[in-house]
């Protein structure tokens, strides 16, 4: 219902822009704070005792049944009620990164929520390699599911398990599910140990199985007629297989997934300097990562990463003979396809992951040759960073917070199933398929806040309606609030540049 392939961005005209006065500050506390409260709304399977967002009750338990195996928990990946291993893998990824990256800058008891909240993913993914040559990539019929406007509690729809048993290719999840447990495995480390171990021994696994089975897994009939047109990869595999490696070099610091990303980057096209960054495409996150050993270890095998990141984030200055990317009269970076705040947030947290690894080594960056663009500072990457949170957080035209529950004016009515339909306390009997449609035609704010939902966001005008039924721009998803939660870390710590 929501998926849309998001073409390569090609050259747009920089729409010069003046940002509103702000009137206050952000609290970036409270915004992290809801930022990951998000994530406990999104949750399938048998919920907690400290389970926050009390007006959410079990789901999915039968999860898995026509395979004789428990893939129960994990995340809806939006408003509706299916497990899409793909995107919930790459979620997983950020939250991780998120806490590899800014987990000083988090206060102790949002890093153990944060904890918590890759845990929940973790724990289903690992559920999906736990079976010799066979990866679960799916859980829900979503063509069906999304015939139904039905809370994910009352789910009488097929709960279809898609599998993909070797020698079947699945390289993208596969590799992105490898990147997922790899670097939960660093965010754990000195909180679980044992744990830790768990996940890195399985994300080899899982990278072994991407590596020796390549191909991208909508090439398989089966998997294709339900990932598609939803989570299809239009955009191959080969990104998933380096960012995975990459991942596991970090966590590993073994050379041969060194050797691994240095040996491929043309095969695999890391050298193509794509720019873009989100659950499909990993290339601009990818060379940002790799970059970290360039910057800061003098690794220079790998120059080419860095090069590409370097273009990467010259592509977003507007000043910048190289820029790339179209800002909205309000200053939103803007990208055609719906779900535009995706964008935003995965843009934002490269640009300052890339800016911390400059600032502990006194770098600064270069855009087009020379002039006024020589030596950018860090900072200069943070600033751009920053206007996207708080136009996100209210500082835009039309003085509203895309994020669910954060200040006053805040979208009401968004398209999420189980936010619009009323909880099992408030009516505890069952709400059939379609008698859903009736709250869905509501006029009527959605009676469940789901508080810490970023939606899609507005268009390249800044106009945004509080339209349930208009999905491109009212429904949330989980990465789009994955990125995030490190973004809101950072400038919790650093609230003035």
């Amino acid at each position: 219902m929501k998926r849309f392939k998001f073409g390569y961005l090609a050259l747009f005209l920089v729409i010069q822009f003046e940002m509103p006065s702000s009137g206050e500050a952000h609290d970036y506390g409270d915004a992290l704070s809801k930022a990951i409260l998000f994530f406990e709304g999104q949750r399938s399977g048998f919920l907690p005792e400290d389970q926050r967002m009390r007006w959410r009750e079990h789901s999915g338990m039968g999860d898995g049944w026509m395979y004789e195996t428990d893939l129960t928990g994990g995340y809806y990946d939006a408003g509706d009620n299916v497990k899409f291993g793909f995107p919930m893998a790459f979620t997983t990824t950020m939250l991780a990164w998120s806490v590899v990256e800014f987990g000083d800058d988090m206060p102790p008891t949002e890093l153990r929520n944060s904890l918590a909240a890759i845990r929940w993913g973790t724990d289903y993914l690992l559920k999906t390699v736990s079976q010799p040559d066979r990866i679960f990539v799916q859980v829900g019929d979503p063509s069906i599911d999304h015939n139904c406007w039905e809370r994910p509690e009352d789910m009488d729809t097929a709960r279809t398990v898609y599998a993909i048993d070797a020698p079947n290719p699945a390289s993208d999840v596969a590799g992105e599910t490898a990147a997922a447990l790899a670097a939960s495995s660093i965010a754990f480390r000195s909180w679980d140990p044992g744990y830790s171990e768990t996940l890195l021994r399985n994300a080899i696994k899982a990278f072994q199985y991407a590596d020796n089975y390549r191909g991208a897994y909508t090439d398989n009939g089966h998997v294709r007629d339900g990932a598609c047109p939803y989570y299809c990869n239009f955009d191959g595999y080969q990104d998933e297989l380096l960012w995975g490696a990459a991942w596991l070099r970090r966590a590993t610091e073994e050379d041969d997934f060194l050797n691994y990303i240095q040996g491929n980057a043309k095969a695999l096209g890391a050298q193509d300097n794509i720019n873009e960054f989100g659950w499909e495409n990993k290339h601009a996150g990818l060379n940002v990562l790799v970059s970290k050993e360039v910057i800061e270890g003098s690794m220079y095998s790998l120059e080419s990463y860095k090069a590409s990141a370097e273009s990467f984030m010259c592509s977003l200055i507007p000043e910048s003979p190289t820029s790339q990317v179209q800002y909205t009269p309000g200053g939103l970076i803007y990208r055609p396809g719906g779900s535009n705040l995706q964008h935003a947030t995965s843009i934002s947290f490269l640009l300052l992951v890339y800016a911390n690894y400059l600032s502990r080594s006194s770098q600064t960056l270069t855009c087009g040759g020379g002039g006024t663009l020589s030596n950018l500072s860090p900072s200069a990457l943070r600033r751009i960073a920053k206007r996207q949170v708080d136009y996100i957080l209210g500082h835009n035209p039309k003085g509203m917070s895309y994020m669910v529950g954060y200040s006053h004016h805040f979208p009401q009515r968004i398209h999420h199933r189980a936010s619009s339909l009323p909880s099992m306390k408030d009516h505890p009997n069952f709400i059939a398929c379609k008698e859903g449609s009736l709250y869905f035609n509501s006029s009527n704010p959605n009676p469940n806040v789901l508080v810490g939902a970023i939606v899609g966001g507005p268009e390249e005008d800044d106009e945004y309606e509080d339209d349930r039924a208009d999905f491109r721009k009212s429904e949330p998803t989980t990465y789009i609030n994955a990125p995030f939660v490190g973004v809101l870390a950072y400038f919790l710590a650093n609230p003035d540049l």
